[in-house]
């Protein structure tokens, strides 16, 4: 990503909270994806949840990475992590990798902030930055997330099951819709014969505690064939030198023999 578009993405999150890439995925990785996400859901037998926020009529498949290669190509995207390292920083971590497939019939998702279980004041710099990954095209008709601009700079989170006036964010297949954890949104309703698929790729700041653990939630092995940076976003690296550290050793460098990395003491001397 070219550093003037990555300037005005990062800009616009800042005004409005959002950003919606087009185009960002390669029709295609799009297509295996959703191969991959049909078999996954045929293996597992998946069905809808019975609560109002996961939705009554959509599937969601949680924990991708365990599930196949296709998946490690989603966190490190090109088109779309530089976005969410400048929300963030380069020290973020993956917080949860999902499926959310709106059924016909569903109806609107409660509206909400990602970040509405922190209990820190608003309006706060970013501690989560998510991103829906459009695999179909994403219409007001289908359930395209309803969102509401500015909302990321509000003093408080909105009343869980109120009724709100949002927007949908359209956008087409390929596209993915990045936005500041505190920011208000929800699913929509999908008022089509056909199902909406999205792909929540969810990150935090390296300081707080993943939606999924990914550190039990991924087999030791699988993760050792991981690209060193999807390593780090799983949370085998260390954050600033310090969190996270096994004896100042990262995670990777005391599972897998990676190399070690300094911490912030020794950085601190060198700075003296």
């Amino acid at each position: 990503m070219q550093p003037a578009e990555l300037a005005s993405h990062l800009e616009r999150i800042k005004t409005d909270g959002y950003t919606v890439v087009e185009n960002a995925i390669e029709p295609a990785l799009i297509d295996e994806l959703l191969a991959d996400l049909e078999r996954i859901e045929k293996e597992l037998g998946t069905i809808p949840a019975t609560n109002r926020f996961e939705g009554e009529q959509t599937l969601r498949v949680y924990n991708l990475l365990a599930h196949g290669p296709v998946w490690q190509r989603v966190p490190v995207h090109p088109s779309v992590l530089p976005i969410v390292e400048g929300v963030l920083d380069p020290g973020c971590l993956i917080s949860s990798l999902s499926s959310i497939a709106i059924g016909p019939g569903e109806r609107p998702q409660p509206i909400h902030a990602d970040d509405a279980l922190h209990p820190i004041p608003r309006p706060h710099p970013a501690t989560v930055c998510n991103t829906m990954w459009a695999l179909t095209d994403f219409t007001e008709a289908n359930g395209a997330t309803r969102i509401m601009p500015g909302t990321h700079l509000a003093d408080h989170a909105p009343e869980y099951g109120a009724s709100f006036e949002s927007i949908p964010a359209e956008m087409g297949k390929g596209s993915v819709l990045v936005w500041h954890g505190s920011f208000w949104h929800g699913g929509g309703a999908n008022t089509t014969e056909k199902r909406r698929v999205g792909i929540a790729m969810n990150y935090c700041g390296g300081w707080i505690r993943q939606q999924e653990n990914q550190q039990l939630g991924l087999e030791t092995e699988l993760v050792s064939s991981f690209e060193p940076r999807l390593q780090e976003l799983c949370g085998f690296g260390v954050y600033s030198g310090l969190i996270g550290h096994i004896d100042k050793q990262s995670p990777a460098a005391r599972l897998f023999g990676s190399p070690a990395s300094r911490n912030v003491w020794e950085e601190v001397d060198d700075a003296s």
